[in-house]
């Protein structure tokens, strides 16, 4: 594999920070801020959804467990549209169960293909939930082919095209899909030429901060931009903390137990559990392993 896995985490963790001051200041009552909506509405789902594919491919598990993986994850979305509706992880859930995993029985120029056929739909007829779709197979053929995700060429280019684009939109709004994609590829070539590893820990513990922060936002009803600064710190503090601690996050866990339906190890340093992470790698000579 061309890149690493902490690189994803922290882009993740940033597209995580990304979607929560957008919600927050789409709750807020500061609605009409020119520079929330030309610079940052939309630009973050693009990068999550690619990276949900990415995993999707990188956790390499029977189709049977991905399925299931898609349903627990469907079940907080169906608690979580309950408090908010509208919200993504159930259509994330549907769209994986769909998109993603007939695609582990395809070839990878069948599912590169697929990505970028929905993806190019979606331009033309400005549906973003199709450009979810694309976007989710565009991230499975990428691990697929080992593609490089550190691209300064892709980056100038996506950051020029976003500043025309975003200029164009304001006036044709036709291009509006465009310019999100243009800038979701800015913003996440940008970022990992920077490689920034602050965002990891948010990364790693992307669903209980994506639902926490629901939580604070439909609570605390003031400036989004101090709900987000305070929201955002607190989570990076908790983060590190927990992660100190433990492999996953809370919510992180549970999700995985539910997934392999058995109690995954979580302790860190922790000899005395009895029932290892069926994901995670053990090392040569210790029972249990094949090699």
């Amino acid at each position: 594999m061309s890149y690493r896995i902490r690189e994803i985490d922290a882009l993740r963790g940033f597209a995580v920070c990304g979607i929560m001051i957008v919600n927050a200041w789409q709750h807020s009552e500061d609605a009409t801020g020119w520079v929330m909506w030309d610079l940052f509405q939309g630009r973050f789902y693009p990068i999550f959804a690619f990276l949900f594919g990415m995993s999707f491919a990188l956790m390499n598990a029977p189709p049977l467990i991905m399925l299931r993986r898609m349903a627990v994850l469907a079940l907080f979305g169906v608690v979580h549209w309950s408090v908010n509706p509208g919200e993504v992880l159930l259509p994330y859930s549907m769209l994986g169960a769909v998109a993603l995993v007939p695609s582990m029985w395809l070839a990878d120029a069948v599912v590169a293909g697929l990505g970028l056929a929905l993806t190019a739909v979606s331009l033309f007829n400005g549906d973003p939930w199709l450009l979810i779709a694309g976007l989710l197979p565009l991230g499975m053929a990428f691990v697929r082919y080992g593609v490089r995700l550190r691209q300064p060429l892709v980056f100038a280019v996506s950051a020029a095209l976003t500043i025309w684009l975003t200029w164009w939109w304001i006036q044709d709004h036709h291009v509006y899909l465009v310019a999100v994609l243009t800038g979701a590829v800015a913003y996440a070539t940008g970022f990992l030429l920077l490689s920034p590893r602050i965002f990891e820990p948010l990364g790693k513990m992307a669903l209980t901060c994506y639902l926490s922060s629901t939580a604070v936002i439909l609570t605390w009803h003031g400036p989004f931009w101090l709900v987000s600064a305070v929201t955002l710190v607190a989570q990076w503090i908790f983060c590190r903390w927990w992660l100190s601690r433990y492999r996953y996050g809370p919510l992180e866990w549970v999700w995985r137990c539910l997934t392999w339906w058995t109690l995954v190890e979580n302790r860190t340093h922790d000899a005395r559990s009895p029932v290892p992470d069926p994901r995670r790698p053990r090392p040569e000579g210790e029972p249990g392993h094949s090699p």
